[in-house]
């Protein structure tokens, strides 16, 4: 997903060439943080992590995370980096390690991080529930277009106070469809109600399941695991090897939809994002679709 002229207040995707590193970074100003998706550099770690340090002492960031290769992942932790959370096979098959660092104590403390515990637990006493259950009558699944932008974005609107994308404008969903954010929908009596959306990284053949709203009136029908299924099957048809979602670590509900459909947990952001009305800390889970 790249951002558009008028989305830089939300975040610039960036490709920076140094002398012996290549990094490919998100600027996201609205979450205050930096994000690099991928790097590559020869001889070793030094001039990337000197480059990273430089650009955290912009201070509207106050976090900085990396998806690190396995390899690399103790260059960066004897840098001060910790590690937040494991993608599994985010590198075609390979894992990710999450790598975090922060410039500000408020930011690096978690407000609920007990709270959270207690309710990942909870999650995971759960029955897994993988199988696809039949849909109720009233209601039906089908795939967006672009058509739909304009009501999609009143749905983000209605139910986020904030979101760390500006998914209430119809022009931005337009856009991540048209780059190749695929949505799934749930209609009932004509209007959407559900949705959810995978954005795809195919050179990695990953994908993150996000964007999961249900409207309160229909929550309890079991909505979101549907879509979240059918999303997967569409991914494997595409060819994608495996999938995670960052979820609120403070909603049972979305946790639980994941672990039921054989999502692991495999760690928590803190503070990672901007959603509803504060910085919250987010669960990782991760699922391998396909082992080729």
């Amino acid at each position: 997903m790249e951002s558009k002229p008028n989305d830089k207040q939300y975040y610039a995707m960036e490709t920076e060439q140094g002398t012996n590193f290549t990094l490919q970074l998100c600027r996201d100003e609205f979450n205050m943080r930096l994000r690099v998706d991928d790097y590559n550099y020869e001889g070793n770690a030094d001039a990337l992590c000197n480059r990273l340090a430089e650009l955290m002492g912009n201070p509207l960031f106050t976090k900085l995370f990396v998806k690190v290769r396995e390899q690399d992942m103790r260059s960066f932790m004897a840098r001060g980096y910790m590690l937040e959370g494991i993608y599994k096979g985010y590198y075609d098959g390979q894992d990710a390690y999450c790598m975090a660092r922060y410039t500000d104590l408020k930011r690096r403390s978690s407000d609920h991080w007990i709270e959270e515990d207690h309710i990942l637990e909870q999650v995971l006493a759960l029955q897994p529930k993988p199988d696809r259950e039949r849909l109720e009558e009233t209601f039906s699944i089908r795939c967006a277009a672009a058509q739909d932008s304009q009501e999609l974005a009143s749905l983000y609107g209605q139910i986020f106070q904030t979101y760390p994308i500006p998914m209430n404008d119809p022009a931005y969903v337009a856009h991540v469809m048209e780059e190749g954010t695929v949505f799934y929908v749930v209609e009932h009596e004509g209007r959407i109600i559900s949705a959810a959306s995978a954005e795809i990284n195919a050179k990695y053949r990953n994908a993150e399941l996000t964007d999961c709203l249900t409207l309160p009136a229909y929550r309890g029908h079991g909505l979101m695991r549907q879509l979240l299924l059918v999303l997967e099957e569409d991914l494997l048809q595409r060819n994608i090897r495996s999938a995670y979602s960052l979820s609120r670590a403070l909603s049972f509900g979305m946790n639980a939809a994941l672990f039921q459909l054989g999502y692991g947990y495999h760690g928590r952001l803190t503070k990672n994002c901007d959603i509803y009305d504060k910085l919250e800390d987010m669960n990782l889970w991760c699922k391998i679709l396909s082992e080729h």
